[in-house]
């Protein structure tokens, strides 16, 4: 990494390309050691950058198993688009049953796009190289957004202040590979968003200042100068020069991509007032940064020495296996041809002749062998307490050392305290992907989405670790019985310890509909009770309180169960 920009650097040669900016060397360097630890490449690696002896090193898959379960724990069991207030839509409560129109039309949405496929790619590379990004885009022919999600070593955000929230303009560049068959050049492309003034050329309203701007419907009211320009081009890499790096490369050289309707994408307004592209950090970055920190940072090292743990462990297990003999006093065979002495084989059946005074030695390695196991078992825990996961949460805790539920809740601690801050990490970044995704919509002006101020919706977390179920049940039921739980939190609560519950506004229905229900069958089965000569034309003297008619109903009724009871 510490000599990633040198126009010589055998482990990354294509960094040193002309358009790289050279402050994103260290970063797409970083990336690039990464993936090799995720992919069993890091010995490789660091053989092509001048260590002939990594290429013995044995590299078993720890680091991609560090990353999946830290990303299995991140995802839980499933996600799912959830908007506040639609649990209330049976409710009379105000904007409730808009808002779970609003849930209904985005979980549609996520399962046309494939929001789960799409969002485990994008988390994958979050978790391993501390970033992901993704990116909207309105799609005519379908009426709705779609979702792609790119490697961050792409994702060139240009920020106007440092200080600011999100970048002004924003690039997606990659280098395109030669292809001879189809007679096409090197090249790179760059896909580039950037905020601006709306130009002359657009659709303009005029807020009574003079000033030109458009009215966006997700702020109806109020008029806006700025829009989101889109350019899709490339550029040959034998056009360009020295200092035409990723944002100076130069624009008389480039060649536009054109959509299918034959439009050209240079400067093509958008018709919105947003960048559609959502930068997602693994962790919450430092003051004055932007990009999150991989779940291998902190063990790289601890890695590295459990492979070459396991390197020495491989050649320990060969000597073990095959021992190293010493013999004396043996006769050994002649070969005829040359008449030298045979070398000896160890394997099972051989017969050696020994002299009178011969003697074999074997050369035991098993100690040094054992050792070396147990050395790795030191390596995999500091490894799981160093990176939070936890022992317990890979899997290496052995389950006759816990003692009680209690203590194996607080052997996982340090996992829940991890995700808790990875999807905290993640929380802002998802309402702003569903934001977008309504705001293109309304652009679009797509069936059934008017216009009107954008509904708060979020990205909803299955719990990571397993939970007690019967103790919540058990929870739900007295709460919700002494009055101190609505049903609707109540179905939320079994909802989250992962009963299988699709929709709580819907099972909150059903629930009332079949306690309506249950409730009509009683009151049949208490009037088919009272008998034909209960009701007639004396049926209002008979419920008369001083009647005896009234009196004898009352101690009758007094002997059965109430209708309501229970309910």
């Amino acid at each position: 990494m510490a000599d990633a920009g040198r126009p010589g650097s055998r482990a990354f040669p294509e960094l040193a390309k002309t358009w790289v900016p050279p402050h994103e060397l260290r970063r797409l360097a970083a990336y690039k050691v990464l993936a090799s630890y995720d992919s069993n490449q890091a010995g490789q690696l660091a053989a092509a950058g001048g260590d002939a002896g990594a290429l013995e090193r044995r590299e078993l898959g720890d680091a991609a198993n560090l990353v999946d379960t830290a990303l299995g724990y991140l995802l839980g069991s499933e996600q799912k688009v959830a908007v506040e207030g639609a649990e209330h839509a049976d409710e009379a409560v105000p904007g409730a049953a808009e808002a779970a129109a609003v849930q209904d039309r985005l979980r549609k949405w996520a399962d046309k796009e494939l929001l789960t496929f799409r969002v485990q790619q994008a988390e994958r590379a979050a978790v391993l190289l501390g970033d992901s990004v993704l990116a909207l885009a309105w799609n005519p022919e379908k009426q709705r957004p779609t979702l792609r999600a790119y490697d961050p070593g792409f994702f060139f955000p240009q920020w106007d202040d440092e200080d600011d929230d999100f970048p002004t303009r924003v690039h997606l560049a990659w280098e395109l590979p030669a292809d001879d068959d189809a007679g096409l050049k090197a090249r790179v492309r760059r896909v580039t968003y950037e905020l601006g003034p709306i130009s002359e050329g657009g659709e303009e309203s005029t807020d009574g200042g003079g000033a030109s701007g458009r009215m966006y419907p997700w702020e109806p009211g109020r008029t806006s100068n700025v829009t989101c320009y889109l350019t899709d081009a490339e550029w040959l890499l034998d056009d360009l020069k020295n200092g035409e790096t990723l944002d100076r490369l130069p624009m008389g050289k480039a060649s536009f991509r054109v959509r299918p309707d034959g439009t050209e994408l240079n400067r093509l307004d958008l018709m919105i007032d947003f960048v559609p592209v959502v930068h997602i950090a693994n962790t919450i970055p430092d003051g004055g940064e932007h990009w999150g920190r991989s779940v291998l940072a902190r063990v790289l090292q601890a890695l590295d020495e459990l492979a070459a743990t396991d390197s020495d462990s491989s050649a320990a297990s060969a000597t073990t296996g095959t021992p190293i003999i010493g013999l004396a006093g043996a006769r050994l065979p002649v070969d005829r041809a040359t008449g030298r002495p045979q070398e000896l084989e160890v394997k099972a059946g051989a017969v050696w002749q020994l002299g009178e005074t011969g003697r074999m030695d074997a050369l035991d390695t098993s100690p040094q062998l054992a050792e070396l196991r147990a050395r790795v078992d030191h390596l995999l825990e500091r490894i799981a307490a160093n990176s939070r996961v936890t022992a317990a949460g890979l899997g290496t805790l052995d389950a006759t050392e816990v003692p009680s539920g209690y203590a194996l809740k607080l052997a996982l601690g340090p996992l829940d305290a991890l995700i808790g801050m990875m999807r905290l990490a993640r929380e802002h970044k998802y309402r702003l992907l569903f934001k977008m995704v309504q705001r293109l919509y309304q652009a679009g002006r797509a069936e059934g989405w008017t216009a009107g101020e954008t509904l708060p919706a979020r990205l909803a977390w299955a719990p990571h670790t397993p939970t007690d179920r019967g103790a919540v049940l058990e929870e739900v039921v007295k709460a919700y019985g002494a009055g101190v739980l609505s049903l609707e939190t109540a179905v939320m609560m079994l909802l989250e310890a992962g009963y299988p519950i699709k929709d709580a506004s819907q099972e909150v229905e059903r629930i009332r509909a079949k306690a309506e229900q249950e409730a009509a069958v009683r009151m049949a089965k208490a009037a088919a009770r009272r008998g034909p000569g209960e009701d007639g034309e004396d049926q209002e003297e008979s419920d008369e309180p001083g009647s005896a008619g009234g009196r004898a109903r009352a101690e009758k009724g007094s002997e059965r169960e109430p209708v309501s009871a229970g309910r």
